[in-house]
């Protein structure tokens, strides 16, 4: 497994290179000259909308239910579980660019909510149909159906063997774990070199029970249960890092000037200045778009189906995503580590640096810190397990050309079985797969992005002057 985990790590260090951190930075700088800013300047208005639903929209589900099944999704184990193996691996500074490719990451996530509504399909059972695959195929042409179907391939894969299932069941199963048997005392069996606890074997198929139940049911279901789920398990989390950071709110000022440092690797001696750069930029780019997506092309495949008929307003709504994902709670989280030290123990990974870093940070005994923490990651991973079902359910379908019940229901209990395997591979090796088809799908969705930037910005800039014309 140790040789394994080695394999995935070179892949995943070759797919997440400074190639494809580049061409996403530079997607979002692109997209964010084009669109003036729309990030800043408009954001307001874009979290109005969020919560506002628009009236005589068409499409499948809400904006709101849209944004709530598309933050399902984001909002998971990358929040937790990634930024702390970010900040772990890369230092303080990875969380600094982390933030940066956020900013930008907002112009990507606009274009990618406008694109879905503005090249989307409406198969013969009265679904609503978009993603990078429909506006790479309408939008781009014809002759480049190839790209969309290589994204449809990576997303499907992306989905089923790693940011949809087993990190986010394996986040779970270890903070329980680290929760009710912190000695590893009750093992239930040996595998891989590794023993496995009951806490582990139960919280498992708890957890795989409760996803196929939802998943079973498709969209309609899994939009209703994020709307419940999502807002509650933000809010109780952003919190809990309220609280943490009141608390130690002395400790915040040199938090941020050590993340600075680390960012431009200030620290480190001169000859391993630009490595300790290049590392802290690599790994906080790349949690980063593990955790709000923005670039990968996932979020659009469910902004394609909100009741919608204007793609600047769904546009303003899925990037608020990324404000909310990165902006707010990676950000806490980032800070909450570095306050604690946890980051330099080599002793902890994963989940249990953050986990350290709550019970240093909050003014309660630690089991119950350790419980907090448990219960929304648990609420966090659950829905991203529920939004990528979906998001690799269409990738299928376009895959395949034309919706098939007897492959949707087969690809959903495939997808129960992986969410059933999860628990049992090493995070480190379970890290490095979805980051490696993350960056895969990105490639694909990137371009089509920089293809479409002019008709983005034209359209843009057109909404915004007929809207300016009708407030007079």
């Amino acid at each position: 497994m140790e040789r394994f985990a080695e394999i995935t790590q070179v892949i995943n260090d070759k797919v997440w290179g400074i190639p494809l951190v580049i061409l996403i930075i530079a997607c979002g700088i692109l997209l964010t000259i084009r669109v003036r800013g729309l990030q800043v300047r408009h954001l307001g208005k874009a979290l109005k909308f969020m919560v506002k639903n628009e009236e005589g929209g068409e499409g499948e589900v809400s904006s709101f239910g849209a944004l709530c099944t598309a933050l399902s999704a984001t909002i998971g184990t990358g929040n937790i579980v990634g930024v702390a193996t970010a900040i772990a691996i890369g230092g303080p500074g990875a969380l600094f660019w982390m933030e940066i490719a956020a900013l930008f990451g907002m112009a990507t996530k606009y274009a990618e909510g406008f694109l879905a509504i503005k090249y989307r399909t409406i198969d013969k059972e009265g679904s609503y149909l978009g993603g990078p695959f429909y506006y790479i195929e309408n939008g781009m042409g014809n002759r480049w159906k190839w790209l969309a179907k290589l994204f449809a391939l990576f997303g499907t894969m992306a989905g089923l063997m790693g940011i949809g299932t087993i990190t986010q069941i394996n986040g779970i199963t270890s903070a329980s774990n680290n929760f009710f048997d912190p000695e590893h005392s009750a093992v239930a069996f040996h595998l891989f070199g590794q023993d496995y606890t009951w806490t582990t074997v139960i919280v498992g198929m708890l957890v795989t029970v409760c996803a196929a139940l939802v998943i079973i049911g498709g969209l309609q279901r899994i939009s209703q249960i994020s709307q419940i789920v999502v807002p509650f398990m933000a809010i109780a989390y952003v919190l809990c890092c309220i609280i943490l950071m009141v608390c130690n709110i002395t400790e915040i000022p040199s938090a941020i000037v050590e993340i600075v440092k680390g960012a431009f690797g200030l620290e480190a001696v001169a000859g391993g200045m630009l490595g300790a750069i290049m590392l802290a930029m690599q790994k906080g780019v790349e949690r980063g778009i593990f955790s709000n997506e923005s670039g990968l092309g996932s979020a659009p495949i469910a902004a394609a189906a909100a009741k919608s008929k204007e793609p600047v307003r769904q546009g303003l709504v899925s990037m608020t995503g990324t404000f909310v994902d990165t902006i707010i709670i990676c950000t806490m989280t980032g800070l909450s580590i570095v306050i604690s030290g946890a980051y330099n123990d080599v002793n902890l990974e994963g989940v249990e640096i953050t986990n350290a870093a709550f019970q240093y940070g909050l003014p309660f005994p630690e089991k119950v810190s350790s419980f907090l923490l448990m219960v929304c990651l648990i609420f966090f991973a659950f829905t991203t397990i529920l939004g990528w079902s979906y998001y690799s359910e269409r990738c299928l379908t376009y895959l395949r050309g034309k919706a098939s019940h007897t492959l949707t229901l087969a690809f959903r209990w495939l997808y129960i079985a992986a969410v059933f395997i999860g628990p049992y591979l090493t995070v480190e090796a379970v890290w490095n797969i979805a980051g490696i088809f993350n960056g895969l799908m990105a490639f694909p969705n990137v371009i089509a992005l920089i293809a479409l930037s002019s008709i983005v910005s034209m359209d843009t800039k057109q909404y915004f002057k007929e809207k300016r014309y009708l407030l007079k």
